[in-house]
């Protein structure tokens, strides 16, 4: 299902994706974003050298689960523009991250392109641990397809 455009209005919350971490969790993800150092994967050297309680999702990781939580809001045919985010706590294994989400504003470009603005909350427990501002492109149709957009009609 994608979510079209007109659908969707400023102060809309998104559904909660709640994910339990494992130590897997962590070291495939630094693993898949060719990060090495030892604080993802290393529990000794997360301990004992950095003074952490763990290994931690490392940065990339991070921006790869804001990624699958606004894809699979928007379904296929939404298209991420742009992505900010702040790190603000570490998420270790036996965390419970909850990713969460509102729509902060919508607007369609002098191209036609359907735009929505959204301000996401990574938490654990009662904390944030990465706060993130998203532009996501929607389409305004059925038959739109922002991914069919390239060059000056794609302005992120």
């Amino acid at each position: 299902m994608t979510v079209l455009h007109g659908a969707v209005t400023a102060g809309d919350h998104l559904p909660p994706l709640s994910y339990e971490v494992s130590a897997t969790t962590v070291v495939l993800g630094a693993l898949a974003s060719r990060d090495w150092r030892p604080m993802h994967h290393d529990r000794d050297f997360a301990i004992n050298r950095n003074g952490t309680k763990d290994i931690f999702l490392n940065t990339p990781n991070q921006a790869a689960w804001f990624e699958r939580y606004v894809t699979d809001w928007t379904g296929p045919k939404g298209r991420l523009g742009r992505m900010t985010f702040r790190m603000k706590g570490s998420v270790f294994p036996g965390d419970t991250m909850v990713l969460g989400g509102t729509v902060t504003g919508t607007e369609v470009d002098e191209h036609g392109c359907g735009w929505v603005s959204l301000g996401l909350e990574m938490r654990v427990g009662d904390a944030v641990t990465t706060s993130c501002a998203a532009r996501v492109a929607l389409p305004v149709s059925a038959e739109d397809n922002p991914w069919s957009r390239r060059a000056e009609r794609w302005a992120p």
